[in-house]
């Protein structure tokens, strides 16, 4: 019953708002229950020395600027685990316990000090291996993707803020518009991707996952459907774009480490992969460590894919979120983790 109450809830809106969020995900039991399990013992390399924070829950609920504990859309609040609030670009009185993906119904270990998000991948200690099992992988619902997203949807999945602000990011690190020479790609792509406004390539391909909503790209050059999750394989030819692109996706992904390989095999030598998120999801449909983790964790999972796959340089992050208007808050929190093909091999 909790898992047809989740997906009824979804509908053709878009990511779901942080109040349903919280109950849908309080009432999707065995997901859970399945992947309840410690990160830190796995993704850092050595422990660290911290003080336990009582009435802190981590979970993908808090969608709204205010609050970033998080994965999917809104404004939300902590319910007994208590709020919890963050700010730009650091993360307040959490330490490297929570950063490292504290589940739900855990404490969480913290220290003091303020947390810089876009500092988080720089010189980090990666473990010898990559630290995942597939369950983290699993998904509430795992049906064919390709029946979930079978009917279009026209509805943006980040507010007119984080919008604005990856645009902007694209503006500032893509290649200069007008450029016959230059090749993008769009995965996970749909009916817009956020590129300017007047932004031209000589190609703009996308991929994604229904039809009717790559047609409506009026900024793509060509379009291919397919579900990543079913066959990683891009189906490109290797050193073909300049810069690869996926727009609030990557937490879809169940087969991360392939995709991400096939995205360093396809990029030209020195070419920009960007992976951008916010807070918001369809929560049946994210995986397991993306719905029971926050903001910072979320940046160093996407940055751990740069990392394993090979053949990218060290990945950055950068804060994007807009800026909170006093009294009023903010909008969405919007994050760009991004690297380049390593020009030698």
């Amino acid at each position: 019953q909790a898992g047809r109450l989740g997906v009824a809830l979804l509908g053709d809106a878009g990511a779901l708002p942080s109040s349903l969020l919280s109950f849908t995900h309080l009432t999707l039991g065995p997901h859970s229950r399945a992947m309840r399990h410690s990160l830190p013992s796995r993704l850092v390399r050595s422990p660290t020395v911290a003080a336990p924070l009582k009435g802190f829950g981590v979970r993908c609920h808090s969608l709204g600027g205010s609050s970033s504990s998080s994965s999917s859309s809104g404004s939300g609040k902590a319910h007994s685990f208590g709020d919890f609030h963050a700010t730009r670009r650091t993360v307040t009185n959490v330490g490297v316990g929570f950063l490292m993906g504290s589940l739900v119904n855990r404490n969480v270990s913290a220290s003091a000090a303020k947390i810089d998000v876009e500092q988080l991948l720089s010189d980090y200690p990666w473990p010898d291996e990559f630290p995942f099992r597939a369950q983290d992988f699993g998904r509430y619902d795992e049906s064919r993707d390709t029946n979930f997203y079978a009917e279009p949807r026209f509805v943006t999945h980040i507010d007119d803020g984080a919008i604005k602000a990856l645009t902007q990011f694209y503006a500032d690190n893509l290649p200069a518009s007008g450029q016959d020479d230059v090749a993008i790609l769009d995965i996970c792509s749909s009916w817009i991707s956020h590129l300017p406004q007047g932004y031209t390539a000589g190609t703009i391909s996308g991929l994604g996952m229904n039809e009717a909503e790559l047609q409506a790209n009026k900024q793509l050059t060509d379009f291919k459907v397919k579900d990543l999750n079913e066959d990683p394989t891009l189906p490109y030819a290797d050193n073909s774009f300049d810069a690869v692109l996926n727009a609030v996706s990557v937490d879809y992904l169940t087969k991360p480490l392939q995709v991400f390989q096939e995205i360093e095999r396809v990029l030209k030598p020195g070419g920009l992969a960007v992976m951008s998120f916010s807070n918001r999801c369809f929560p049946t449909k994210a995986i397991a460590i993306w719905t029971e983790t926050g903001d910072p964790d979320h940046v160093l999972i996407v940055g751990s894919y740069f990392h394993y796959a090979g053949g990218f340089e060290q990945p950055k992050c950068k804060d994007i979120s807009p800026a909170k208007m006093p009294f009023f808050g903010g909008g969405d929190p919007m994050y760009a983790v991004y690297s380049r093909k390593a020009r030698t091999a």
